[in-house]
């Protein structure tokens, strides 16, 4: 569903990373979540309603990245997002109007979770490699070109 950048820890994380999982005495898991609440969370994010112009955005995005004719788009692109990136955008966007204490989602979640969702939906050709165009600065295009 998403891709999402994490970088190296601080210096100190880095050290208690090291010192607690080399201790002698193995961290014990603790469950924070049943598989009944993560069932539960899914079907509350299902339910969260999106209005049409939220949904006709999403999937003007993703149609978008696969328009051959937009030359600072589909001229990077081997192969643009398909329908279930439009699935994820929404879904993600329901998830984040539920965490933001929202009810319903608008198109400034969708713009929130568009590169997570489609940073590795997008296969850059050589000549984006070429360019040093990553599938980050498409995205980016695409929101600046896509109207909501």
């Amino acid at each position: 569903m998403f891709n999402i950048k994490v970088d190296y820890p601080s210096e100190e994380e880095e050290f208690e990373i090291v010192d607690t999982t080399t201790s002698r005495e193995a961290a014990t898991p603790v469950n924070v979540l049943s598989a009944d609440d993560i069932v539960n969370i899914q079907r509350l994010i299902r339910r969260v309603p999106v209005s049409e112009h939220v949904l006709k955005y999403a999937v003007k995005l993703v149609r978008t990245s696969r328009d051959e004719n937009l030359d600072d788009i589909g001229g990077y692109l081997s192969w643009g997002a398909g329908p279930r990136a439009g699935q994820y955008l929404i879904l993600g966007s329901k998830a984040r109007a539920i965490m933001m204490g929202r009810t319903t989602c608008d198109i400034e979640d969708v713009r929130a979770v568009a590169y997570p969702v489609l940073r590795h939906r997008l296969v850059t050709n050589f000549r984006a490699e070429a360019d040093g165009v990553t599938a980050d600065d498409l995205i980016g295009r695409l929101l600046e070109k896509v109207e909501p």
